[in-house]
């Protein structure tokens, strides 16, 4: 495993590669571990929201193509072998909406509120980040891994595959349309987690893969550009 603080990277999982996905993160030299993966978005939805809330932590890169979250010292913390995977000064945790809820509730004042303190508000969203794993990253994950791995891994890509999946993205993508003609992001009129949970992919989505989420759907295209911005650490 690669912990970030290391001198020599070079590699796309080093400190310059997770502070250009997103500047300004918090320095990596704090009691708080973050066991990722810099293609896994679930673990770039964490550091995102370690940023949000203005926690200090350190990375530590998990290379899954080699197999490192299948070896012993990770499944003894993580018995799924998955990232990502925290470690608060002693007390472990893994899946990625678990994570936010935790670090929103021992970080109430701290940064950006996640969840709101109202039960409907809070349930809404819950609901969208519900409909991102089943909706939005069901089709998005497909393109990113089939274009994504082909650049990184030299892995072939699947075209019918990508085509397919791009098809049902775009029309889950009309249905934001109509959720975004209504209000200023998707759980109400303030940032939440429902949308941090899409950044990470959005942002790779649009800017690496070259999809173009919002043709047609200004709502979304105004959406697009206020998260990516969020993901750039502009207010």
């Amino acid at each position: 495993m690669t912990h970030f603080h290391q001198e020599g990277i070079e590699r796309p999982d080093s400190p310059q590669y997770l502070q250009s996905l997103f500047p300004g993160l918090p320095k990596f030299d704090m009691s708080l571990k973050l066991y990722g993966w810099f293609a896994s978005t679930p673990s770039l939805v964490i550091a995102l929201i370690l940023r949000e809330k203005q926690i200090p932590f350190e990375w530590i890169e998990v290379d899954l193509p080699k197999g490192e979250h299948k070896q012993p010292n990770f499944v003894a913390n993580n018995p799924f072998g998955q990232v990502p995977t925290i470690d608060d000064d002693g007390f472990v945790m893994y899946e990625s909406r678990a994570i936010a809820r935790y670090l929103d509730e021992k970080y109430p004042n701290q940064g950006t509120q996640l969840f709101s303190k109202d039960l409907q508000k809070r349930a809404l969203v819950d609901q969208v980040t519900w409909a991102e794993q089943f909706h939005f990253h069901r089709y998005g994950s497909p393109i990113m891994f089939q274009v994504l791995n082909a650049r990184f891994f030299g892995l072939e890509t699947g075209q019918n595959t990508v085509e397919e999946a791009k098809k049902n993205l775009l029309a889950k993508m009309d249905i934001y349309e109509g959720i975004l003609s209504k209000q200023k992001y998707l759980a109400g009129d303030k940032l939440t987690l429902a949308d941090i949970v899409h950044i990470p992919a959005v942002s790779r989505l649009v800017e690496e893969v070259k999809l173009d989420l919002g043709e047609g759907r200004p709502n979304v295209q105004r959406w697009l550009n206020e998260i990516i911005n969020e993901k750039r650490g502009r207010k």
